[in-house]
């Protein structure tokens, strides 16, 4: 897991399906940008993969994402919730009961306190309505802006996605490579232990000559195995990100060379960065709902004025109801609530400080990602170019040492460093390739 991709999976802190580490740290095992729900069933041919197939299936089927989203439509269902304070309460109801009253129960002294039995026929439709309601409105905008908030998160998660499956392919990409650098070294090494053992034969050098060689090919054999066990296990990675069904066997088409990048100055990536990133909006939406909200809290000791009216017929039956009607404007003053509404304002407002002190930090932090993955590319071009010319020069000194271990002036010691040389040298442009292209 390179540096940059662990910056930026600390960006899933502000995803709230996904707590992870911060900057800097590998994100955990359980991250669910790291798993999947698969669709479908294994074929017994390798599914051919290429580079856009696995973000088009992550995209789909990564569990971070399916979370987000799920998030995203609870926190709609909070904004309707707190939306709901605000609309008008309309209710019907059609009853008919038949009753017995005893007058004396409600003191009223009578010689013959028993009414009824009688019917009561009741059609009514109920209306409430919040006419004034500070809290309410306040609280209804905190919500909504926890809601664009939650979908920002959305395009935030679907940028980790797609930087998860990249650099996961990328990966399984970068083995495949060790595996033909293996291969490759492997069958050198072979050439070279045939070389000294005719050498031997022909008695130009000694058998320790021979030893050698048969242990560097031991040793070439080994890193093969080793790389062919990496590769098999980036691809059962990337499979479990992007929703391959579990025992699917994959091939993947793409080889992704090298590219440089398209050019962009420091100061245009910035601006973009704080006009355009999803985890910085949604920083900034969570920061205004924080501050609505304290503003909630803060107008639930302010009067409120509701008013509810009821329309309806009652009567003994249903020809013989007459018309009825109830309007009533209620205005409520908080007086005492033993300190709830003080303590709902003192968390409101700390947790409004606290969402200030995260945004104004954001900034400072978008400032450093943007310029460390300048620095980072910089440095990977910069590395690439470097292996290139050290595979070049490496390869010239292995073909030098052979030619000289040929000619019996040297021992294949010579052949043995210039083989690890090649090794090195090749190793470091796969890993220059790899951080370049993240």
């Amino acid at each position: 897991m390179t540096t940059r991709l662990c910056i930026a999976v600390a960006l899933l802190a502000l995803v709230p399906t996904a707590a992870v580490a911060q900057s800097g740290d590998a994100p955990p095992a359980s991250s669910p940008f790291f798993g999947s729900v698969p669709a479908g069933l294994p074929s017994a041919d390798p599914l051919p993969l290429t580079l856009k197939d696995a973000v088009s299936r992550g995209l789909e089927h990564n569990l971070g994402l399916l979370a987000q989203e799920a998030s995203a439509d609870a926190s709609r269902g909070a904004r309707w919730r707190a939306l709901s304070e605000l609309l008008p309460d309309v209710s019907g109801s059609v009853g008919e009961r038949r009753q017995v009253i005893n007058l004396e129960a409600f003191g009223f002294p009578a010689p013959d306190p028993i009414v009824g039995p009688f019917n009561v026929f009741d059609a009514r439709v109920s209306l409430s309505q919040s006419i004034v309601d500070l809290a309410a409105f306040n609280s209804h905008r905190a919500a909504a802006f926890n809601a664009r908030a939650e979908s920002l998160g959305i395009r935030t998660a679907r940028e980790l996605v797609v930087l998860v499956a990249v650099n996961l392919y990328l990966e399984a990409v970068t083995a495949s490579s060790r595996i033909e650098v293996a291969r490759a070294q492997l069958d050198t090494a072979e050439a070279l232990l045939t070389q000294a053992r005719n050498l031997k034969a022909s008695g130009l050098v000694a058998g320790i000559d021979v030893v050698r060689a048969s242990v560097q090919v031991q040793s070439q054999r080994q890193r093969r195995i080793v790389a062919g066990n990496e590769f098999e296990k980036a691809k059962l990675r990337l499979a479990r990100a992007i929703g391959v069904p579990p025992g699917q066997s994959l091939t993947l088409v793409d080889a992704v060379p090298y590219a440089p990048l398209e050019a962009v100055t420091l100061e245009q990536a910035l601006a973009d960065a704080y006009a355009k990133r999803a985890d910085y909006l949604a920083a900034r939406d969570r920061l205004s709902a924080a501050a609505a909200a304290a503003r909630a809290a803060s107008a639930e000791q302010l009067p409120t004025l509701t008013l509810d009216a009821d329309y309806g017929t009652i009567g003994q039956k249903v020809s013989a109801a007459h018309p009825t009607y109830a309007i009533a404007a209620t205005v409520r003053v908080p007086i005492f609530e033993g300190g709830r509404a003080q303590g709902r304002r003192i968390e409101a407002n700390a947790q409004l400080r606290q969402r200030r002190a995260e945004f104004d930090d954001f900034r400072g932090r978008i400032d450093l990602e943007v310029r460390s993955a300048f620095l980072d590319v910089q440095a990977a071009a910069q590395q690439i170019e470097a292996a290139r010319t050290a595979v070049v020069l490496a390869d010239q000194e292995l073909t030098q040492a052979r030619d000289r271990f040929a000619a019996g002036v040297a021992s294949n010691i010579e052949v043995t460093s210039a083989q690890q040389s090649v090794a090195a040298a090749s190793e470091s442009y796969i890993v220059a390739l790899y951080s370049h292209n993240v």
